[in-house]
C-alpha cells in the first residue's frame, strides 16, 4: 500500500475542514529544514510550499490529531480504553488548587496554578523554557516562550489594553499555532501548555520517536470545549449580540459557559449554544475536554472562583504536583467524596456533551 502523505492530509482532512491547525505536521515534517510545508496565512490550513521535495515518509499524517492513526499506541500508554467509559481519561484523583504565591493569583484565570507549576519548573531547572500563550486581545492569543516570572505574568493577561489590538488585528482566534516553533528550541528542555490536539499530536511524536519532541519534558493540557474564531467585521455582531464592547473586555473565563469580566467589574455569563457562530469548525470534531494524554490537566471548570481543577494524569504529573505540594507553591481544598463526586460529574457532563457534538458532527460531514 501506498504511504500516506501530506497531499492525502490535504485530501482526508483540510478539505473537509477539519484541520485543527494545531501545526504539528509542519513543526515536525522530517522536512522541515527544506520548507515543505508551512503556515502562509494566519488561522488557516498548512500548506505546500515545496511539494516536489517531500519525502512523502507520512509522519505528517501519523502525527495528525484527525487520522488517528497511533491512538492504540497512545491509548495504551496512557491507560486509556474509550471516551463512554472513560469520559475523563485516566486519573486517579482530582484536585481544586490555588496558587500562594500572589502574583499568580491575582492574574490567573483561575487560580494561578499553571503559571506556578511553570515557575517550579524554570526555577528548579527541570525545564529550560516554557511554551505558554500571551492575550493579544480579547479572542486573540499568540505563543511565546518563557523562561521566568515576569514572562508568565506578562502571559496570564488578566490586564488588557486593547485599543491599539482591535484596529491591526485582522482575524482574532483563542487558539494559537505554538507547535511548530518548537524546532527553533531543539537543544533545550521545554515545557509545553497546550489544548488537547496540539498535547495529541507531541505525543504521537514522542511515540515515533522524532525530533524535537525528545525535548520535550512536561506536558500541560487544559481543559477545552471550543476555541473561537472570528474576522474583524464580526466583533459588530458579537458586541450587538452581547450588549457589550470589546474594548471593555478584561478578561475571559470558561466555567460551566463564558465569563466576561469588564472594566467596570461586571461580569457576563453566555452559555456556549449561543456562540456556535463564532466557534473554529474543526472543534466540532474533537472529542477530548480535559486533556488525557497531558502529563497534569487543568481547568476552571467545576472549582470554585479563584480556584483550578488539577487531574495529574502520568508518574512524572504526579510526581511534579506531589512537589510543588511539599514546596508550598500551592495549596488545595480539602475536598470530601461528595465534592469530588459533584466535580467529576460536572466535568462528565462537558466531556459526554463535547463527544456528542463530535457524533453528530461527523455523521454530517460531507
Amino acid at each position: 500500500m501506498k504511504p500516506k502523505t501530506f497531499q492525502d492530509l490535504i485530501e482526508e482532512v483540510h478539505e473537509k475542514g477539519i484541520c485543527q491547525e494545531c501545526g504539528g505536521c509542519v513543526s515536525f515534517c522530517s522536512s522541515a529544514d527544506y520548507n515543505i510545508i508551512s503556515f502562509v496565512e494566519g488561522y488557516s490550513y498548512p500548506v505546500y510550499i515545496e511539494k516536489d521535495k517531500c519525502l512523502e515518509c507520512g509522519i505528517c499524517y501519523y502525527i495528525c490529531p484527525q487520522t488517528h492513526i497511533l491512538d492504540d499506541d497512545l491509548n495504551q500508554t496512557f491507560k486509556f480504553l474509550e471516551y463512554n467509559s472513560m469520559p475523563l481519561g485516566f486519573f486517579e484523583e482530582i484536585y481544586s488548587c490555588q496558587a500562594v504565591d500572589e502574583d499568580f493569583l491575582k492574574y490567573g484565570t483561575d487560580g494561578g496554578v499553571v503559571n506556578s507549576i511553570l515557575n517550579y519548573l524554570l526555577e528548579k531547572k527541570l525545564v529550560d523554557k516554557a511554551v505558554v500563550s500571551k492575550t493579544a486581545a480579547p479572542f486573540s492569543r499568540e505563543s511565546m516562550f518563557a523562561d521566568n516570572k515576569d514572562d508568565l505574568i506578562k502571559a496570564s493577561g488578566a490586564i488588557l489594553d486593547i485599543s491599539p489590538q482591535l484596529e491591526q488585528i485582522e482575524k482574532f482566534s483563542t487558539y494559537t499555532h505554538s507547535i511548530q516553533k518548537l524546532n527553533h528550541y531543539k537543544f533545550k528542555k521545554l515545557a509545553v501548555v497546550g489544548t488537547p490536539c496540539q498535547i495529541y499530536t507531541i505525543r504521537c511524536m514522542q511515540n515515533l520517536g522524532v525530533i524535537p519532541s525528545q525535548n520535550i519534558e512536561v506536558c500541560l493540557g487544559l481543559f477545552c470545549y471550543e476555541n473561537f474564531l472570528f474576522e474583524k467585521l464580526q466583533i459588530h455582531k458579537f458586541e450587538k449580540d452581547f450588549n457589550t464592547k470589546f474594548a471593555d473586555i478584561v478578561k475571559i473565563n470558561v466555567k460551566e459557559d463564558l465569563v466576561f469580566r469588564l472594566k467596570n467589574n461586571k461580569e457576563i455569563h453566555i452559555s456556549f449554544d449561543r456562540l456556535d457562530d463564532y466557534m473554529r469548525k474543526p472543534c466540532n470534531a474533537c472529542n477530548d475536554f480535559t486533556n488525557i494524554y497531558a502529563d497534569l490537566s487543568f481547568g476552571g471548570l467545576s472549582s470554585p472562583d479563584k480556584y483550578t481543577t488539577v487531574i495529574p494524569r502520568t508518574k512524572k504529573g504526579q510526581k511534579i504536583f506531589e512537589n510543588i505540594i511539599n514546596d508550598k507553591i500551592i495549596k488545595c481544598l480539602e475536598l470530601d467524596v461528595p465534592r469530588k463526586n459533584k466535580m467529576k460529574d460536572l466535568i462528565t457532563k462537558f466531556s459526554h456533551s463535547k463527544i456528542k457534538r463530535k457524533e453528530d458532527f461527523m455523521k454530517n460531514l460531507k
